[in-house]
């Protein structure tokens, strides 16, 4: 990882790692392709109340939201709840 990075960037590192040592394949928005697996994550996911960082498919269906903030930010969970149920609603 790069020293250079974001917070934010370095948080969306972390994220892609984990996913991918899932089993999940992370995909563009401009490039989602729901043939490739039966868990796809779209990264900048565009939705009604903005865009989410990620949105999980699970066999076509989303399933979560995943917003990729600063290492501090972590402690402000309710937060963040509130805007990953805006872009699941």
């Amino acid at each position: 990882m790069s020293p250079n990075l974001t917070p934010e960037q370095k948080a969306r590192d972390t994220i892609d790692r984990k996913l991918i040592a899932s089993g999940w394949v992370i995909q563009d928005m401009n490039t989602l392709n729901f043939s490739a697996n039966s868990g796809i994550v779209a990264k900048e996911y565009q939705t009604d109340a903005g865009v989410a960082d990620y949105l999980l498919f699970l066999n076509r269906q989303p399933i979560g939201v995943i917003e990729a903030k600063r290492e501090e930010e972590g402690r402000h969970n309710t937060t963040i709840e509130k805007e990953s149920s805006e872009y699941a609603n």
